[in-house]
């Protein structure tokens, strides 16, 4: 592990983002509208009283939180490793003093410093406006970060072993659109989990994609049951631990018989 060259390499891709900002502005804009749509659909759903048990502000809150984890949780790099894979970027990324991972990591790191140039004083903006209701508990604040930290690399080695089977497949990529489309419907944003039907909601409580966002959303928001947290936090470490040795063997098992031309 180079950590010395893999932080100049973070400190070059951060600065050849910033030529790019504009688009990535765009971009994170893109990423807020649906939870921003929803925010207004549950919040005019509660009115004066309330939806499911949530209030107005409470919902405000909940989708104003989601908005930033989103942003922090999403890996956009997850979408180019195929089309690296598949047209011998690889090449290039294999013969470097330092693991192909970097690569991703710089990425990561760095669009999440412009994203959130952008999302921080707009979400700021839509607070004032909207005037949330979030009481944070001490419990919740201590757990939010290590929660949003797990989230991270969750959705980020999960969908990064996805995209790995670009080793094997011409359209790994679809995976991706799937794993999307569970993460929008099981994770939190169409509505609260709480919300969801029973079985969507047992459904939604096993599988990995609430902990790859709406976990840490619920868990600042106080929005989880009295025995939440711990189950919450052995479920999303579970799942870790079953995204990491996937990304390994999948890693390992594609490079071996990975062959190409170009880059």
């Amino acid at each position: 592990m180079n950590l010395r060259g893999g932080w100049a390499l973070i400190q070059r891709t951060w600065l050849s983002w910033l030529q790019h900002r504009s688009f990535f502005f765009l971009l994170a804009f893109g990423w807020m509208v649906p939870p921003l749509i929803y925010l207004f659909v549950w919040s005019t759903a509660a009115g004066a009283g309330t939806a499911g048990g949530l209030r107005r502000g409470e919902f405000v809150a909940y989708y104003l939180v989601l908005i930033l984890v989103n942003q922090l949780t999403y890996s956009q790099t997850n979408w180019t490793v195929g089309d690296t894979i598949r047209h011998g970027g690889m090449n290039t990324l294999l013969l470097r003093p330092l693991s192909p991972i970097f690569d991703a990591l710089a990425s990561e790191l760095a669009g999440k410093v412009v994203y959130m140039a952008f999302v921080l004083p707009v979400t700021a903006g839509l607070a004032l406006i909207l005037r949330p209701e979030l009481q944070v508990t001490l419990q919740g604040g201590l757990a939010f970060v290590p929660t949003l930290a797990m989230a991270w690399a969750l959705r980020f080695f999960w969908g990064y072993a996805l995209a790995l089977l670009a080793f094997w497949a011409t359209r790994a990529d679809a995976l991706l659109a799937v794993q999307d489309a569970l993460i929008f419907l099981l994770a939190g944003q169409v509505a609260p989990i709480r919300l969801l039907p029973a079985p969507l909601h047992q459904v939604a409580v096993i599988l990995p994609f609430r902990y790859m966002l709406g976990f840490p959303v619920e868990v600042l928001t106080g929005q989880l049951e009295t025995d939440g947290l711990p189950t919450g936090l052995a479920l999303q470490l579970g799942w870790l631990l079953v995204a990491l040795v996937l990304f390994s063997m999948l890693w390992r098992a594609g490079v071996r018989r990975y062959a190409a031309v170009g880059g």
